[in-house]
């Protein structure tokens, strides 16, 4: 008989027995999202990177001061990479001292630090620190907004557009809801030292001038520590908020509202209906075994555990949970050497006919190739199948 190198090996799996459901209770429904009276949104569970909710997410819009998030990344980026330090002083351009709009009161004539511009930009919201640290970090901010644009396409921003740091209003200035979430949760991710540390502060001073964060909702829940503001004319009122409760961090992004109170009771909205009616799971922690052991031909060992490479969870409704099936495939036949963190399968989640999620499968350990003899036994047994 003949063999398939590449033949499936397919079973299923049913939650209650791998999936350690806590709870089988199973909401009677689940609210539909809030209606809100804004140009677009987006409601997103960060620990599941899935999203919970949205409306016109992929429409183009100015963003704004939410510009500065961008701005942030790529600062926090310099200060990691060694090219700036956050006590080194910037010098403060005439461009810088001169923009219009909100304004943490730099001077030319008074040195200001690298910390100070981060705080004055990200809590202030102001423009003159914005261009400070774009000047300070490409030369200028032309430039700067190169940089940004290389790494909005790093990020995967498809429809954002950069150019300058401070996002006053400019036609070819643009993103989407969905692009934002993208770069609010790469920040969140890849500096969350410098998110804590920044983006939860309610006030700052400089230059004798106290100013508050614009982000009324750090006031208002004690679950939201971040994120940022925006306001044009053209743009309308805009929050990103960041929330995080018993280990679960979700994200709403909330544009084009009427004013600075609508922009944070809509968002509020968001989350509290996050959080009211969506659970998320982890469902593997990283390097748990996965299923059952797999064979393993022409190899030093014949039996091999699957896993998952990184920690894994679902977001679903409450109750929904308890309903998912999980179906493992796997290549057959596993041929040695096989090498650790090699791709040997996937696993599905099923709810229903639908697909909520997926992972590759890797293998949890390597094996190495056997002998002469054992490859040759091996082999005659393949021909058998």
């Amino acid at each position: 008989m003949t063999f398939n190198l590449f033949k499936k090996i397919t079973f299923t799996i049913f939650s209650a027995s791998i999936l350690y459901v806590t709870s089988l209770q199973a909401a009677d429904t689940i609210a539909p999202a809030p209606t809100l009276a804004v140009k677009a949104f987006l409601l997103k569970d960060l620990t599941s990177n899935r999203t919970i909710a949205e409306q016109n997410a992929d429409m183009r819009v100015e963003p704004a001061s939410l510009t500065k998030i961008m701005t942030a990344y790529l600062s926090f980026k310099a200060v990691k990479n060694g090219h700036l330090k956050l006590s080194q002083t910037l010098p403060v351009s005439e461009l810088a001292w001169k923009v219009e709009g909100s304004k943490m009161f730099i001077e030319p004539r008074i040195p200001v630090t690298v910390d100070e511009l981060l705080h004055g930009m990200i809590i202030q919201s102001g423009n003159d620190a914005s261009i400070t640290l774009a000047e300070g970090i490409a030369g200028t901010e032309a430039q700067f907004a190169t940089m940004m644009n290389t790494e909005a396409q790093r990020l995967g921003m498809k429809n954002t557009h950069y150019v300058n740091a401070t996002g006053l209003p400019d036609p070819q200035h643009y993103t989407t809801a969905s692009d934002l979430a993208t770069l609010a949760a790469a920040l969140i991710h890849d500096f969350p030292e410098d998110y804590a540390r920044l983006y939860s502060v309610k006030e700052y001073t400089y230059n004798k001038i106290k100013q508050p964060n614009r982000n009324r909702l750090l006031w208002l829940d004690p679950n939201v520590d971040g994120m940022k503001t925006g306001h044009t004319e053209s743009a309308g009122y805009c929050l990103i908020s960041s929330a995080k409760r018993d280990g679960i961090r979700r994200l709403s992004v909330v544009l084009g509202a009427a004013s600075d109170a609508a922009r944070a009771s809509e968002s509020q909205k968001l989350l509290n209906y996050s959080f009211q009616y969506y659970d998320t799971t982890l469902v593997y922690k990283k390097g748990q075994n996965v299923g059952q052991p797999l064979k393993v031909w022409k190899g030093t060992e014949d039996q091999l555990l699957s896993t998952v490479e990184n920690e894994f969870y679902i977001t679903l409704p409450k109750g929904e949970y308890a309903k998912v099936k999980a179906v493992i495939s796997s290549t057959q036949p596993l041929i040695a050497p096989i090498k650790k963190g090699q791709n040997i399968g996937n696993v599905k989640f099923m709810l229903g006919d639908k697909l909520i999620d997926e992972r590759n499968l890797v293998a949890a350990k390597s094996i190495e190739e056997a002998g002469f003899f054992g490859r040759a036994w091996d082999s005659m047994k393949l021909m058998m199948q």
